[in-house]
């Protein structure tokens, strides 16, 4: 059972920058692709970053193209979420999911597992 658990959420100034990290207890993730979505209050959850498993190729919503990187620390077995240039409408629960059949996706329903996610808030 893949287990995710995100960690480095919590409140910046706009501008500033957060680093949210993704762990897989049953070290799974060298073969799946990780999803990064988020929910803002009152919005349904969106895709914002992908890195594919084989292959790792990685992909962005448009919004956040440019400021934000994903990237896989295999040392750590984590995948991490590098985000810049923070700005208020960023503020929302981000949630790491795996995907056990690679290939990438931008829809929910494409991913097995999800974690608990970790608040961001980025104040004005």
């Amino acid at each position: 059972q893949v287990q995710l658990v995100e960690s480095g959420g919590g409140l910046v100034q706009a501008g500033g920058s957060l680093r949210l990290s993704c762990v897989d207890s049953e070290r799974t993730f060298s073969t799946n692709t990780i999803g990064w979505f988020r929910q803002a209050p009152g919005k349904e959850r969106e895709f914002v970053a992908g890195i594919n498993w084989p292959g790792g190729s990685t992909y962005y919503t448009n919004s956040v193209k440019g400021r934000f990187t994903v990237s896989r620390n295999n040392a750590k077995n984590t995948v991490d979420l590098q985000m810049n240039s923070l700005k208020p409408e960023d503020t929302a629960v981000y949630y790491c999911a795996a995907k056990v059949r690679g290939g990438s996706s931008y829809e929910e329903y494409a991913y097995d597992y999800w974690g608990q996610g970790t608040q961001v808030t980025v104040s004005s």
